[in-house]
């Protein structure tokens, strides 16, 4: 590696590492002027996390002290770089009865935190890496098998429309079905049927709108689109792919390893399989294979962090389906998540919170009143829990927590640093948790009656005062009574007096 000058050392380096359950990968990239990134190093380590995990549902010591050692090694690099570091689990560890123990040896041994990511979060953050700068008006389809699932989407643009992510990949299918040699012809046919089984049960249909020429994503279908296409042809047809499922199964052990990679030869059949039967399912006519996946993902991921980009609707999309599952009332919560916005943006400088804090803010008041489908009288409480067990694709499962604390202190107690909800918190987390929590509960006064009667809110300081300015459409009488139940609490969280007017 060439040594770099110390100043280059402090410039905005990023590191996506991804563990994956057939190899572990670092890149580490530095994100230039333009917003571009020019990548600096990449690493692929085949420590194979989920062998024997479908068979035990457990990660064995000696996997763990595999993959312990490469992340250490990893973290020495990007320490090194200066870098920003997201590192994510993908199914190995989602599965793992043992996740925990592992991924606190990873933090204690190899410094890394590394993030269990549900499969719609590893689907959209492929969406992401696959597609990005993609035209707004192009429809795409992305298929990405990995060892132990795979992801499908549908896309406009770059913004996902449909994230599936199935329980089947190509590591988990060669140890259910031990086909690591030669496949005989009756087994393969029981490999396709348990493969079209649970595709057709994850992927009901045709997704709508979705084009019949996709996009693969990982490695094994690199290397199997390579195998099958026709010389000269950057992409291979489903045809072509099934008559490479074929051929690959006839091949022993030996031939397999003598074409590809050793570890990816383990696997490639039930890969094949696996993307044949998709290719079939969704009518799909041909599959092109690009070298961009999770990690490029994980960076742009990480840019749009960093810049806090307000155009990127994708969280408040997730939140609101949320939201809809669970039958919300989605004018109040559009409203609130608005009006709070509002307060976020208009009193930067007196809040003094990281632009990262904004979609946390939106999504807790979009979700601050999922709770009433469990109980009315302590929904709060209950938002808090499902904001932390949902699925919500854009959040991290330590930003989840800071959403649910949140939204559980709109109403009822006070966010206090000494309550025991604020116990897993840092001192920095806590302090944005009381900030958001003392601006939702002002938004949310705002709307009381559920009507949404404030069409405009303006905000303005006089002195040691901030005063609201709220052009409504009907008397908001009910509004001002609850907002000023809320000034104390403003008041000792951001040391100044409120004051609301009708403008």
């Amino acid at each position: 590696m060439p040594r770099r000058r110390s100043a280059e050392v402090l410039d905005d380096v990023l590191a996506a590492i991804d563990v994956g359950t057939n190899a572990v990968r670092l890149e580490l990239a530095r994100v230039l002027a333009d917003g571009n990134l020019e990548t600096l190093h990449t690493e692929r380590d085949p420590v194979r996390p989920g062998e024997g995990l479908f068979r035990t549902g457990l990660i064995r010591r000696d996997v763990a002290d595999r993959l312990i050692a490469t992340l250490r090694r990893y973290g020495a690099l990007c320490k090194r770089y200066g870098a920003r570091i997201r590192a994510v689990a993908t199914s190995a560890l989602r599965e793992a009865k043992n996740r925990d123990d592992v991924v606190r040896r990873v933090r204690r041994e190899a410094g890394l935190t590394l993030e269990v990511v549900s499969g719609r979060e590893e689907a959209r953050l492929i969406c992401l890496g696959v597609l990005h700068g993609k035209p707004a008006s192009q429809r795409s389809l992305c298929v990405d098998i990995g060892g132990g699932s795979t992801e499908v989407i549908s896309a406009l643009g770059e913004v996902p429309r449909t994230l599936v992510s199935i329980d089947v990949g190509a590591v988990r299918l060669t140890e259910l079905f031990d086909v690591k040699g030669e496949v005989p012809k009756k087994q393969l046919g029981l490999l396709r049927n348990y493969a079209r089984e649970l595709i057709e049960e994850g992927i009901s249909g045709r997704l709508v709108g979705a084009p019949q020429a996709a996009i693969g994503s990982s490695g094994t279908i690199g290397a199997i689109v390579a195998f099958a296409r026709s010389e000269g042809v950057g992409h291979a047809t489903t045809q072509e792919v099934s008559h490479a499922v074929e051929e690959l199964a006839d091949m022993d052990a030996a031939k397999r390893r003598r074409r590809f990679d050793p570890r990816r030869a383990d696997i490639v059949v039930a890969g094949a399989v696996i993307l044949e039967t998709i290719l079939k399912h969704l009518k799909i006519h041909t599959i092109t294979a690009v070298d961009r996946g999770l990690r490029e993902g994980l960076l742009l991921d990480l840019v749009r962090r960093r810049r806090a980009d307000r155009d990127d609707r994708s969280l408040a999309d997730a939140a609101i389906a949320v939201g809809r599952r669970f039958a919300f009332s989605e004018a109040h919560g559009r409203q609130v998540a608005s009006l709070a916005l509002t307060l976020f943006d208009e009193l930067a400088p007196l809040h003094g919170m990281p632009a990262a804090a904004r979609p946390w803010l939106e999504a807790a008041a979009l979700l601050h009143d999922i709770g009433h489908a469990v109980n009315h009288q302590r929904h709060h409480k209950h938002s808090q829990y499902l904001i932390i067990n949902s699925d919500i694709p854009g959040l991290t499962d330590r930003e989840r927590l800071l959403v649910g604390a949140m939204a559980r202190f709109h109403r009822r107690s006070r966010p206090d640093p000494t309550h025991e909800v604020m116990e897993p918190f840092n001192g920095t987390e806590i302090r944005v948790i009381r900030k958001c929590a003392a601006l939702l509960r002002i938004a949310d006064s705002l709307d009381r009656s559920h009507h949404q009667p404030v069409k405009r809110l303006g905000v303005t300081t006089r002195g040691r005062t901030v005063v609201l300015k709220v052009r409504a459409k009907e008397s908001i009488d009910l509004e001002l009574w609850d907002v000023a139940h809320e000034q104390a609490l403003f008041r000792e969280v951001f040391g100044r007096g409120l004051l609301v007017e009708r403008s």
